[in-house]
């Protein structure tokens, strides 16, 4: 349900229905609110009517502008990396490297004399979990990852050579 200043609002801008106006016309014949309501907003509405609005000067419009081209320069929109996801990459690819170096440095028999051995290390079977089709599901990944730092790595080419 809209409220009475909605109503009178829409009724003084004419954007009502004739049966909303015809109801407000006699909300406002029989309700003091609506009244009283209905005359404070004619009277602002006069009063927004009379005021001359300054446009600002030509400099300062140009100013903004500037400004915002300027911001747009020194960092653009579709070039930002966060730089707490490459951390957290990073992060995860030395812990994975220093995993596997520790579990290949625990499994290696130093007691043997003269000669360090080295246990056979055979990778497990994973026919059945990798098919082709996730094989391929990951290649157009890294093709497209690869895309996108090829296409970063020119644009800033591009850049430092316009600067």
């Amino acid at each position: 349900m809209k409220s009475i200043e909605e109503k009178l609002w829409n009724y003084i801008d004419g954007t009502c229905t004739a049966a909303e106006r015809a109801a407000i016309d006699l909300l406002l014949v029989d309700n003091e609110e609506y009244q009283q309501t209905y005359l404070e907003l004619l009277a602002l509405n006069r009063e927004i009517a009379g005021m001359e609005l300054e446009e600002p000067s030509m400099a300062f419009t140009y100013k903004v502008m500037e400004n915002i081209r300027a911001e747009h320069a020194r960092q653009p929109l579709k070039t930002h990396i966060n730089n707490n996801i490459i951390k957290f990459i990073g992060g995860f690819f030395i812990i994975t490297i220093t995993a596997i170096l520790i579990m290949v440095l625990a499994s290696i028999n130093w007691s043997a004399a003269g000669q360090v051995s080295v246990p056979a290390f055979t990778i497990p079977d994973l026919s059945g979990i990798i098919n082709n089709w996730i094989f391929k599901a990951f290649m157009f990944f890294d093709v497209v990852l690869l895309l996108f730092v090829v296409d970063g790595f020119l644009r800033k080419r591009i850049l430092y050579k316009q600067a």
